[in-house]
C-alpha cells in the first residue's frame, strides 16, 4: 500500500511539474528562460537559489512576471508579460521556486 501511494505521489508530482512547464511554454517564458541553464534570462534553478528562504519572494516575483523588471540579473531587462494573469503568475513562481 505504501509503495502504491509513493508511486501515485511521484506520478502526480511529475504531472504537476509538466503542467507548469506547459504553462511556462504557453506564456512564452521559455523563450528567455530554461530550468537548468541561463539563456537570455537566468535559469529557474538560479532564481530558486537566489530567492531561497525569502518570505516575500513569491509576491516579489509575481510582480516581476507581470510587470517586468531590471537590474537583479544584470543589464538585461525582463519585459512585462500581459499574457499572464496574477493567478497564473503565482502558479509559475511557486513552480520556479521549487526548481532547486
Amino acid at each position: 500500500m505504501k509503495r502504491l501511494l509513493c508511486v501515485m505521489l511521484t506520478v502526480f508530482a511529475s504531472s504537476a511539474a509538466m503542467a507548469n512547464l506547459d504553462l511556462a511554454k504557453s506564456k512564452n517564458c521559455m523563450s528567455c528562460h530554461s530550468v537548468e541553464v541561463k539563456l537570455v534570462g537566468p535559469s529557474y534553478k538560479d532564481v530558486a537559489k537566489k530567492y531561497n528562504g525569502q518570505k516575500d519572494a513569491e509576491d516579489k516575483l509575481v510582480q516581476k512576471v507581470m510587470n517586468g523588471g531590471s537590474g537583479t540579473w544584470g543589464a538585461m531587462v525582463m519585459p512585462p508579460n500581459p499574457q499572464v494573469t496574477e493567478a497564473e503568475a503565482h502558479i509559475l513562481v511557486k513552480w520556479i521556486l521549487k526548481a532547486k
